[in-house]
């Protein structure tokens, strides 16, 4: 039996792919399993029973990874389950970016008592006047998931599409309308387009990636719209480039206090992924990840840990192994197997960064004691008996 615990509210549709071999606790120290939104992790103890935390959505920040990684903790998100919400707000981003819908709807609410509103109407209207989307050149800075669904759909607009993504994916370019172009560098991006979105991850290069030095290079006029994360921007280069009018407007949907103190945003408080499609997406493919590794010892679309996957066992045992990625530790792994006069029929190995994982199918059932001379090994970080 497995116990799983719920840090935020996870759509039903999801926990409804849990089986009868599952069992909901709000004992977060008894659980295998941990399902979160957006729930601060950073402070929490970690047992030593958990064995993997799911994220019902892209952004990981709330979770602890590397304390995670260290306990061999597998931290898995759910890439491309809110793709689409996302892309369909980035598009109303721009269309009230070009047109200043917001301004009219507020003219009209503030009129709403003038018995002649349709002639006023008229004469006002010229004030909300703006440009359309057709001819106009847009810049998407990451091809992933998101990337990619907001470049297909923009070009129905009759809009020029460029792309650019240094770590573009097989998947991501097979999908790719041939009509975008996919630029090679940012700045041949920067200088050509009207419109510029961006879709990458937060990490320490991409840390303010939209500064001084990329508006620079920007036309004038430009619009700006980040749906990915609120440190991608630099605010006070952002607030600079608003006040000289580089950039025309800024569309984020991570409003600050910085943000909201700057002329020409258009804030939204973080609706990029509040679907209800959106939301059973997450939780259907956060579940279907934690049954996969928790029953099959497979890793799929994690986070702190490669992703590895052995199929279904077909032998007698499997075992799995989360190590560091430290020489002579496979020699180690088999001199045990041989010890014990266990044959090691199947073998997967994947390593990322300062983490390794194992997964060994066996012609034995395992054991404990298998379990407890591999993990007596220095740099073991997790074993688990799967079969």
């Amino acid at each position: 039996m497995f116990q799983y615990t719920c840090l935020n509210p996870i759509a039903q549709i999801g926990l409804d792919g849990f089986t009868d071999a599952y069992q909901k606790t709000e004992d977060v120290n008894a659980a295998d399993a941990v399902l979160v939104r957006s729930a601060a992790m950073h402070d929490m103890e970690l047992s030593d029973s958990l064995c993997a935390v799911a994220r019902a959505g892209a952004g990981v920040n709330n979770i602890p990874l590397d304390k995670c990684a260290e306990k061999g903790i597998v931290v898995f998100n759910t890439p491309g389950a809110n793709a689409n919400g996302v892309k369909e707000l980035v598009v109303a981003g721009m269309l009230l970016a070009a047109r200043d819908i917001a301004g009219g709807i507020d003219w009209v609410r503030e009129n709403a008592s003038d018995e002649n509103i349709s002639k006023s109407m008229e004469k006002a209207k010229k004030n909300f006047a703006g440009t359309e989307l057709k001819g106009k050149k847009l810049g998407i800075i990451g091809l992933g998931a998101i990337g990619v669904l907001v470049a297909n759909v923009a070009r129905h607009f009759g809009m020029d599409i460029y792309g650019v993504d240094p770590f573009l994916s097989v998947k991501n370019a097979l999908s790719l309308s041939r009509d975008v172009t996919v630029l090679k560098s940012y700045d041949e991006l920067y200088q050509i387009c009207d419109y510029i979105t961006v879709h990458v991850p937060y990490i320490p290069d991409t840390k303010g990636m939209l500064n001084k030095a990329a508006f620079d290079q920007m036309k004038d006029g430009v619009v700006i719209l980040n749906f990915a994360r609120d440190l991608l921007v630099n605010d006070d280069d952002m607030k600079a480039a608003l006040d000289s009018g580089k950039v025309a407007k800024y569309v984020t949907d991570f409003p600050n206090p910085a943000v909201l103190k700057m002329k020409n945003v258009i804030a939204i408080p973080h609706l990029g992924a509040s679907t209800a499609e959106s939301e059973d997406n997450c939780a259907v493919m956060a579940v279907s990840e934690l049954r996969e590794y928790l029953e099959n010892g497979n890793i799929i679309n994690s986070v702190n840990y490669p992703n590895c996957d052995a199929g279904e066992c077909s032998t007698q045992g499997r075992i799995t192994v989360a190590h560091k990625n430290m020489p002579k530790m496979l020699t180690q792994f088999t001199n045990v197997f041989s010890e014990l006069g266990i044959n090691i029929d199947h073998m997967t190995n994947k390593s990322r960064g300062d983490y390794s994982y194992c997964v060994f199918d066996i012609d034995a059932a395992s054991s404990q004691e298998i379990a407890d001379k591999l993990s007596g090994i220095d740099g073991v970080l997790k074993v688990r008996i799967i079969r």
